[in-house]
């Protein structure tokens, strides 16, 4: 069964950053698109960045300038690099593959201000 694992999330001050890095097994890494998406406390689940599998990619306007997504497909690793952290930036992080729709357990970020 395809496995998506997140870490590196935590407590950061405002202004601050963190890598999030996402492990994938079991799935065709090197020729998925990959996500991330947040979910703050009381609202829903929200697009964050997107890489396809060449490498292309794509970003919410409010993460825009600041934060950084990549791949290493050696790794079968997807990375989110967050700089410039905002309190607003607070949530559970989630790695998603959209061409099977599988999700990883999340992993949280704190930001404060």
């Amino acid at each position: 069964q395809a496995q998506l694992v997140e870490s590196g999330g935590g407590l950061v001050q405002a202004g601050g950053s963190l890598r999030l890095s996402c492990v994938a097994s079991r799935i065709f890494f090197r020729f998925s698109p990959m996500d991330w998406y947040r979910q703050a406390p009381g609202k829903k689940r929200e697009l964050v960045a997107s890489i396809t599998s060449s490498g292309s990619t794509t970003y919410a306007d409010s993460v825009q300038g600041r934060f950084n997504i990549s791949r290493d497909n050696a790794k079968n690793t997807v990375y989110l690099q967050m700089n410039s952290l905002k309190p607003e930036d607070t949530g559970v992080y989630y790695c998603h593959q959209a061409l099977n729709d599988y999700w990883g357990q999340g992993t949280q970020v704190t930001v404060s201000s």
